[in-house]
């Protein structure tokens, strides 16, 4: 029943992207001093949702896909920055770590979402 309303749908969507990122976040964040490596990121979820039409396939276990993280495209996105270690590594450990800081907000977002929509669902049916 709950899966049905496009308020859910889209709370559950954001709660997905924010796990995904994450994980790309860690990543790069493990691979901090690895050579070569360079930083990647999830499109925001603004570009990434397609209002209920379904996603991707998504990783089972980790190294399920190598390019992909939880059914979300992963690209080089930083490295337009031009900023890199000597060893050609392009991950700011500060850079990550507010991208982690707006993941953490955006998967708080959406439990709020969730939460408030099960208030008004609750009140519209006369439980409180």
């Amino acid at each position: 029943m709950f899966e049905k309303l496009q308020i859910f749908r889209m709370s559950h969507a954001m709660a997905q992207h924010a796990g995904a990122r994450q994980a790309v976040l860690a990543r790069n964040m493990a691979n901090a001093d690895t050579p070569g490596y360079e930083a990647r990121d999830i499109a925001p979820f603004a570009e990434t949702y397609d209002g209920g039409r379904g996603f991707a396939a998504r990783a089972t276990r980790p190294g399920h896909f190598t390019d992909r993280a939880g059914g979300y495209a992963v690209e080089i996105r930083d490295a337009a920055s031009g900023q890199s270690d000597p060893n050609g590594n392009s991950v700011s450990l500060e850079q990550e770590m507010l991208k982690a800081v707006d993941v953490k907000r955006q998967h708080d977002r959406s439990l709020a979402i969730y939460k408030s929509s099960l208030t008004v669902l609750r009140a519209a049916i006369g439980r409180r």
